[in-house]
């Protein structure tokens, strides 16, 4: 007779960049603990391959850059009509996925768990139907998740539209009150078909056996305990949560290969804790105009900066889609770059971010408030200027200043413009004042726990035993 194969635990994640990245070093947690781990990934249709050129082409860099974790291709779902909707589409493609997950699934000798992307969410049918235990793996902050999981019963019991409310203020349990203007653009209006499918995904988070978060409990304490007394959801249970971050890239595949990017030799002939660094993401990119804006606010500042600039969407509807390099010549203002030479670099399209931050020239960053970007930032010690541009980013930089402290707000970020007197006007808070040394000294802090929650013993690596035990997996 043959031994029983060791059960293998399956990662589901979907196409874009900052989600799959922290499901690789998910997958990284079983290996070290010498788990059969893969992540199944979905395979855009021909009908849909142009809103998903970006993140394919990506996503085969990812695959390439970690050859110790399993990957498995899902084949591409029969998608003849694709809806005209972008993020509708996207959603489509995950949920036609859903039978060939099944499938491989039920390939498989014997499947631990199936850990899922939130908007994979109709997945939890493929676990039902396979008898697999499911898992959400939910890649931003636990304020994200305490308000999302709240949605629902908020839309049940009241009436109108966060569109139509302005600035006032939403009170959800366990989150700091939330500006209606900042809430995500998808749930803004109830009768638009992109609110009515996240509402329902929301919805099912409940149905999952845990949710697994990224992120550690001193930065999310007040909300992580609301999430366990069950408040959030006020009508059914709330599934155990388990936080286990932060879980962050530790360094660019150039790094592992012996190389350093420029601009960490630039980085280290300068003084300590003296460098603005601005970053938006891996799509996010600002207009022409606010370019020259932020390049006057840097040169009347005075400090130093690194600045990565990606060229402007000619068309906000094809803000997703890939972008030739910036002209930088055309697109910032006539003589900047010669006039600030000396205490400036600007790289076109990206930087190798986790290095940025983690370097002690680094004082503080600009950033579009992606979750990962925050994560990186805490776990650096760098204080953030918050400039939220899409998704739930208005809504972590409501957390990052309101709740954890470790970061001020970039004002006009919901306007035409941020001027360039508010760049420098925050740019010099930060650096040059006793509040941004008070900012400076919280992030010390939060660096500080953050090494703590993943040490051993730490708060983190506790929990992810705690979910290993709960699937009978620990080792």
């Amino acid at each position: 007779m043959e031994p029983n194969p060791d059960p293998t635990v399956v990662l589901h994640a979907c196409l874009g960049v900052g989600h799959l990245i922290p499901m690789v070093e998910l997958a990284k947690l079983f290996v070290r603990r010498g788990i059969a781990v893969v992540i199944a990934i979905p395979t855009p249709p021909a009908s849909a391959a142009g809103f998903f050129a970006a993140s394919s082409s990506a996503v085969a860099d990812i695959v390439a850059a970690n050859p110790t974790i399993s990957f498995h291709h899902l084949p591409p779902p029969d998608y003849p009509n694709p809806d005209p909707d972008p993020f509708l589409q996207m959603l489509d493609v995950l949920r036609l996925t859903v039978p060939l997950l099944l499938a491989f699934l039920r390939s498989l000798p014997s499947v631990a768990a199936l850990v899922l992307d939130l908007f994979c969410i109709d997945s939890l049918d493929a676990a039902a139907q396979s008898g697999v235990p499911a898992y959400i793996y939910y890649t931003s902050s636990a304020g994200d998740l305490a308000a999302f999981l709240h949605l629902p019963h908020h839309f049940a019991t009241t009436e109108g539209n966060f569109k139509d409310m302005g600035k006032a203020l939403l009170r959800f349990p366990g989150v700091p009150p939330i500006p209606a203007s900042d809430m995500p653009h998808t749930v803004l209006d109830r009768a638009d078909r992109t609110c009515t499918a996240r509402i329902g995904h929301y919805g099912r988070i409940p149905e999952a056996r845990g949710v697994l978060v990224n992120t550690y409990e001193w930065l999310d304490a007040r909300t992580v305990s609301a999430l366990r007394e069950g408040v959030c959801v006020p009508d059914r249970p709330t599934p155990p949560v388990y936080c286990i971050g932060p879980l962050i890239v530790k360094g660019a595949a150039a790094a592992a290969e012996g190389e350093r990017h420029a601009c960490l030799s630039w980085l280290d002939a300068q003084p300590e804790r003296s460098v603005v660094f601005i970053c938006f993401g891996s799509l996010g990119a600002v207009s022409a105009a606010q370019l020259k804006a932020i390049a006057h606010g840097l040169e009347s500042s005075g400090h130093r900066f690194l600045w990565v600039v990606r060229t402007p969407p000619d068309d906000p509807a094809k803000f997703f889609m890939p972008r030739p390099p910036p002209d930088l010549d055309a697109l910032l203002p006539e003589g900047f770059l010669e006039r600030t030479r000396d205490r400036g670099m600007v790289l076109k399209m990206w930087a190798p971010q986790v290095e940025v931050l983690r370097h002690a020239a680094s004082g503080v960053f600009m950033t579009h408030c992606g979750w990962n970007s925050v994560l990186e930032a805490v776990s650096a010690g760098v204080p953030m200027l918050c400039w939220p541009q899409y998704a739930e980013q208005r809504l972590n930089k409501v957390f990052v200043v309101e709740e954890m402290k470790a970061g001020l707000v970039m004002e006009g970020y919901d306007e035409e413009l941020v001027t360039a007197d508010e760049v420098e006007k925050k740019v010099r808070l930060v650096l040059e004042s006793e509040e941004g040394s008070k900012l400076r000294q919280r992030l010390a802090m939060a660096k500080e726990k953050a090494a703590e929650a993943l040490a051993d013993s730490g708060s983190s690596q506790t929990a992810f035993i705690e979910f290993l035990q709960d699937l009978k997996l620990s080792k």
